[in-house]
């Protein structure tokens, strides 16, 4: 898709097309922020803030304001506005003049239940926050369970309250008010019609293929990377006996094969550079904050890229990559300052072994920030150069011409009485 240039006096309006609540800022603070950062999350609570009383609609601002307001350049805003489109959290509409104007329209997130059980999101929380905060987050947003079985229920019904009697008709009342999420856009690579022609007719009822089930095939062949063929095998395991898919058997079988297919491992497909919550805060705008923020905002491939010059990773370089990333579960921020620190010390070159040992250290020492990573880079590389020096300072007898003296008969009787004291 072709990107608009946005300018500082491009002007904007915010509209509402939605109910927002409370409840909504804790589902975008602890569910969506994790995925789309900070910097995303703090846009969305901004043009949030600029809607009416009523939350409607806001006057036109221009962007100037906008990065005045929050203290971001231009870019920073484009690209947080850029991940609250891909999430579903808004839409942007533009009318060219000399001065472009902007229309931006605020969705709800979606309820804690259908993020939860939305294979793309529920995904890629777990990847960026962990299984332990993973695991608390769910549990937070649980129903308490009580039991019922003692007890009867007695509520009234409708009917038992209210009458009916003779009104006037009143029309049906549109264009209301009322919560609305957007749905993720997404672009599978799988074609519905050439997965389902590789299924038996006498296994699959074609008739029983929803929306919902095609709009999950697409998700789950997104985020575990599947082609028609793999798809369609899948869904073959997941057939019940109605001829029908079985949703929830299907995202088993998927993760299942993915899994197995990948050491075990789950997909991450958000954060293809260092998580959000691992950054260092934006306002430092010396030369060291300038540096961690190119490790932070640097994909460990875009890193080798430049560092090549802008020629790709080799084969080896790129196993290097996944073995830092998977098997060592380095943060790529952490693997990007692993790689320069590498580089360096070793006369450009990667050499898997080597990589292999220092990357193990690093592991051990559960290094996650960038700013850790380059500290316990500094400290490894003053221990290396002190090493060395001892090595140099090399003790006073080393290479000395000694001198060879033939011993006197005094000597010569004192050696001999040593020796046949033994």
């Amino acid at each position: 898709m072709l990107k608009e240039k946005i300018l500082p006096a491009d002007t904007f309006v915010v509209i509402n097309k939605t109910i927002l609540s409370d409840q909504d800022r804790k589902i975008i603070s602890m569910l969506y922020q994790p995925i789309i950062g900070s910097e995303a999350t703090i846009l969305f609570f901004s043009l949030w803030s600029y809607l009416d009383k009523l939350e409607l609609m806001s006057t036109e601002y221009t962007h100037h304001h906008l990065m005045t307001n929050m203290r971001m350049r231009l870019d920073e805003i484009i690209e947080a506005r850029e991940k609250l489109e891909a999430i579903g959290l808004l839409r942007t509409y533009i009318k060219k003049d000399n001065i472009n104007s902007y229309v931006y329209e605020l969705y709800s997130p979606v309820e804690p239940i259908e993020f939860f059980n939305n294979p793309i999101l529920n995904v890629s929380l777990y990847n960026n926050v962990g299984k332990s905060d993973y695991e608390e987050l769910k549990q937070y947003f649980k129903i308490p369970k009580l039991n019922l079985k003692d007890y009867k229920e007695i509520s009234c019904n409708f009917t038992d309250v209210f009458e009916s009697t003779n009104i006037n008709n009143i029309d049906s009342v549109e264009d209301l008010r009322k919560v609305t999420s957007n749905k993720l856009s997404i672009v599978s690579k799988i074609d519905i019609d050439n997965m389902v022609s590789l299924i038996p007719d006498e296994m699959f009822n074609i008739r029983t293929l929803t929306k919902d089930t095609k709009d999950l095939i697409y998700k789950l062949s997104f985020i575990y990377n599947l082609d028609d063929e793999q798809m369609s095998e899948l869904i073959r395991n997941s057939i019940n006996d109605k001829k029908a898919i079985d949703k929830k058997e299907l995202r088993i079988n998927c993760r299942n094969y993915y899994q197995f297919e990948n050491s075990g491992k789950l997909p991450s497909i958000i954060y293809r550079n260092q998580p959000e919550y691992l950054r260092k805060p934006i306002g430092d705008t010396s030369k060291r904050a300038k540096m961690i923020y190119q490790f932070e905002t640097t994909s460990p491939y875009d890193f080798l890229v430049n560092k090549h010059g802008g020629n790709r990773p080799t084969k080896n370089e790129y196993e290097i990559l996944e073995y830092l990333l998977i098997d060592m579960n380095l943060k790529p921020g952490v693997v990007n300052v692993l790689l320069d620190y590498i580089l360096k010390t070793n006369n450009n070159k990667l050499v898997k072994k080597y990589v292999e040992l220092i990357s193990e250290q690093w592991s051990r020492a559960k290094l996650e920030t960038v700013e850790d990573a380059m500290e316990f880079a500094e400290k490894e590389y003053k221990k290396t150069n002190k090493a060395i020096k001892k090595v140099e300072e090399k003790p006073d007898w080393m290479n000395k011409k000694i001198e060879q003296k033939n011993a006197s008969k005094e000597e010569i009787e004192e050696i001999n009485k040593i020796i046949g004291s033994y």
